[in-house]
């Protein structure tokens, strides 16, 4: 039997808003964009991280923890916003590739159950 596309990546739909909001984080929004940006894409990264874990992916738990750390909205690190610019595009490009690496490893048949 086949796994749906969720099944494999739970990561899909969550890994998608984020990169979307990132993507779109390059145009001209108020201020409260930016805040909603802050806590979608610090949570992508946080389930992200928390998945890459449980599936034994060490770098990815690490690359999307820093992500979480940066994005956090509890403590917001202030940077221009040149630099903001760029640091939401390599994400987006992270949040992409991260959907077509991580995948849920398969489950090996046990004989006899």
């Amino acid at each position: 039997m086949s796994k749906s596309p969720l099944e494999k990546r739970p990561h899909l739909i969550p890994a998608i808003v984020a990169t979307l909001m990132l993507l779109g984080a390059l145009g001209r929004w108020p201020y409260g964009y930016y805040q909603l940006l802050r806590l979608v894409t610090c949570g992508a990264a946080i389930w992200i991280a928390v998945l890459a874990y449980q599936w034994q992916k060490i770098w990815a738990t690490w690359l999307f923890g820093i992500i979480a750390v940066l994005f956090n909205p509890l403590m917001p690190i202030h940077l221009s916003k040149e630099l903001w610019q760029l640091i939401d595009a390599i994400c987006a490009i992270l949040f992409i590739v991260i959907i077509f690496v991580l995948e849920k490893p398969r489950e090996e048949k046990r004989e006899g159950r």
